[in-house]
């Protein structure tokens, strides 16, 4: 049985497992990391806590308002992610919306994994591994986000037994766009990165299965949600 959560501020139902959906851009800059060959990925609660792990030798990344945030070394940028010096290395990333969807799923499931368009199959094999899955939308800032919401409908449609009216929402969202690009075009967070010269990172997160590594939730450091290649 699978479940759709298309508003961020929504209360998570208990699940089995859960996929955050973050495709412009948090998820896809996550894999992008792992695919340049990070040994890790942090998820941070908040910019000041991604920055305090920087001494220890942490890559730190994310954006406020889609750009590098002071005293970070990278933005939120899937193509500026794979061509990160970070193999080997840890990655911390803090963002404005899909770092704190995934500490809300962490918070429903005991097993949490990241998805996006770049591996939309492996992730929806995943979670066909798995009893009752719970689909969270990142959303921006507060609402309902149209690229998330249409990814999570591509998900759908690889995975059985659909339940509720986000599900229903997400697979017409999904059916209305006859491509990737033009549905993530469409939407806020696009519109958001053309007003600071970063649309390109749009055309990079609609790319389909360029990845099969779905990175999943290892554990807890302290405050950090800590993200590997591989688990359970």
């Amino acid at each position: 049985m699978t479940f759709a959560e298309l508003c961020p501020h929504a209360p998570l139902k208990p699940a089995g497992a859960a996929l955050v959906v973050d495709v412009i851009r948090a998820t896809t800059t996550a894999l992008a990391f792992f695919e340049a060959g990070a040994q890790e990925v942090w998820f941070a609660p908040d910019h000041d806590a991604a920055r305090s792990l920087k001494p220890e030798g942490f890559l730190v990344a994310g954006e406020t308002r889609g750009e590098k945030p002071p005293g970070f070394d990278l933005g939120n940028s899937p193509r500026e992610a794979l061509a990160a010096p970070v193999r080997g290395r840890r990655v911390v990333m803090s963002t404005t919306n899909g770092t704190r969807a995934a500490y809300r799923a962490a918070e429903a499931a005991p097993r949490v994994a990241l998805a996006a368009l770049w591996n939309l199959d492996a992730a929806a094999g995943w979670a066909g591994r798995h009893p009752r899955v719970l689909l969270v939308a990142a959303g921006k800032e507060g609402g309902l986000g149209l690229d998330d919401a249409y990814v999570l409908g591509a998900l759908l449609r690889r995975l059985e037994d659909p339940e509720g009216d986000g599900a229903r929402v997400a697979e017409a969202i999904f059916a209305r766009y006859p491509t990737p690009l033009e549905a993530l075009s469409a939407s806020a967070a696009a519109k958001a990165l053309r007003a600071v010269g970063l649309y390109e990172d749009v055309a990079a997160a609609s790319a389909l299965n360029q990845s099969e590594i779905v990175p999943k939730l290892a554990g807890r450091e302290g405050p950090y949600l800590v993200f590997r290649r591989s688990g359970s």
